[in-house]
């Protein structure tokens, strides 16, 4: 099922984007005089197809829906009768051509604007950023960040949400240096922690999010290491445990969270365990031997047993944003700014290496996104359909030959030399850039390929 909703979700939220992108192409040659022979969203055989308006435009559904394109009346491609040239692409001024080339990633940018505009609206769900454990010999550790902690503010970025702090510490970590942190600790007060990231721009490179790099671990409902239900005739339940034991020590390896205590059995499959479990207020000693079971990449540890959800303290742990319209409006248009300022400048970590090209993620990544946000709701969905159409809106701008980039960097060139670029000038940019294109596409599929793969 989960299969489904990704694979709906990404065509739809692809199919939304590439038809806001391509309208704004069409809107603006349409007001520029400019006659638009079809209107396509997809490639390959016509699912549907309509003829419609004074110029006969084409508009087709593509089989394939991994983009879309505007075809507009233009000499270079077929002949134009001569009572029609004044309407072809190519006889415009180079400023109607800059704005149409121009207009359809604009009109991601502000189809993003109205996205956060109208998550921020609805409500945005969240979970206070509240630490659940931290790992030894990490960042986090050696800033003196523990379990309970409650981000305030990131510098000088205040957050309310795991999502906003993540973000906030990518943005003001990525150069590395002094980064503080104001927290709300366990016991209410409130103190400054500092990360020490001198050197360390390792926050873009490798695997694992911002927060596993630093070695914080976010609290969930099940983070504690505190049995729940049992399986009956389980290890645990053989062992004699039960509801309520909390695994303090594991052969005396202190146990931090429910993360630490799963990933002790899963990597000690049909072993002795000596345990030291905090019952009714008392410590007790118990000997547990764990299950062998067969999974794909070998035999792991079982003991047949859930961890304990809180469902009071999670509900006190989740937020919800609200905001007026005009604030809302307000907030999108400050999210659009800042997250196409942090896309810009990871991507220029690309480019000079200071980020791992395991960032780029491919369509079978970003369908699961879209399946993610959409099984988690209107809102998450609408932050996602945000987040790529202000991504593909930069990427169209970039340099780069068949990209609508390319085209602005051709006529600025025609500014400034004053007559158009090269139909042979094209023609090799045009080669170069499917080239880029190619090499960034099969990057992007063998990341997607190689995280499924493990």
């Amino acid at each position: 099922m989960s299969l489904l909703v990704s694979i709906a979700a990404f065509v739809v939220a692809i199919g939304i984007l590439v038809t806001v992108h391509e309208f704004g192409h069409y809107w603006v040659a349409r007001r520029c005089g400019v006659k638009v022979l079809r209107f396509s969203v997809g490639f390959g055989r016509p699912l549907w197809r309509r003829v419609a308006g004074r110029d006969d435009t084409e508009y087709v559904l593509g089989s394939i829906p991994l983009g879309g394109y505007v075809k507009m009346l233009d000499e270079r491609e077929d002949p134009v009768p001569e009572g029609e040239r004044h309407r072809a692409f190519n006889r415009q001024t180079v400023g109607r051509r800059i704005a149409i080339v121009a207009a359809g990633p604009m009109a991601n940018f502000l189809f993003a604007i109205a996205a956060f505009a109208l998550m921020y609206s609805l409500g945005v769900s969240g979970v206070k950023p509240v630490v659940g454990a931290v790992e030894p010999a990490t960042v986090a550790a050696a800033a003196d960040l523990a379990p309970r902690d409650e981000l305030l503010a990131v510098g000088d970025t205040r957050v309310r949400t795991w999502e906003q702090a993540a973000v906030a510490l990518l943005d003001e970590g990525m150069d590395g240096g002094s980064l503080a942190l104001r927290v709300r600790t366990g016991d209410g007060a409130e103190a400054v922690r500092r990360l020490d990231l001198d050197g360390r721009r390792h926050l873009l490179s490798g695997e694992g999010s911002v927060l596993d790099k630093l070695g914080i671990r976010p609290w969930r409902p099940w983070s504690e290491p505190v049995l729940g239900e049992l399986v009956e005739d389980g290890a645990a339940a053989r062992a004699g445990l039960r509801p309520g034991d909390r695994i303090l020590e594991a052969d005396g390896q202190p146990i931090q969270d429910w993360n630490d205590w799963v990933a002790y059995v899963q990597s000690r499959p049909d072993r002795d365990l000596r345990l030291r479990i905090l019952r009714d207020g008392r410590e007790l000693g118990v000997t547990l031997h764990t299950d062998a079971v067969m999974e794909e990449g070998g035999s792991v540890g079982r003991i047949g047993a859930y961890p304990r959800v809180d469902q009071a303290a999670a509900e006190a742990m989740r937020v919800v944003i609200r905001h007026d319209p005009f604030t809302a409006v307000w907030l999108g248009l400050e999210r659009t700014w800042e997250m196409s300022a942090l896309t810009l400048r990871v991507m220029a970590r690309l480019i000079t290496g200071d980020a791992a090209l395991s960032n780029i993620a491919g369509p079978v990544s970003i369908a699961e996104y879209a399946g993610t946000s959409a099984l988690i709701g209107v809102t998450a969905f609408l932050g996602f359909l945000g987040l790529v159409s202000l991504s593909l809106g930069i990427i169209n701008l970039m340099p780069i030959p068949v990209l609508d980039g390319g085209h602005l960097l051709y006529y600025a060139v025609e500014l400034v030399k004053g007559s158009p670029v090269s139909e042979t000038v094209e023609a090799v940019g045009q080669r170069i850039g499917l080239a880029l294109i190619a090499m960034l596409m099969t990057l992007a599929l063998y990341n997607d390929f190689m995280r499924i793969l493990g």
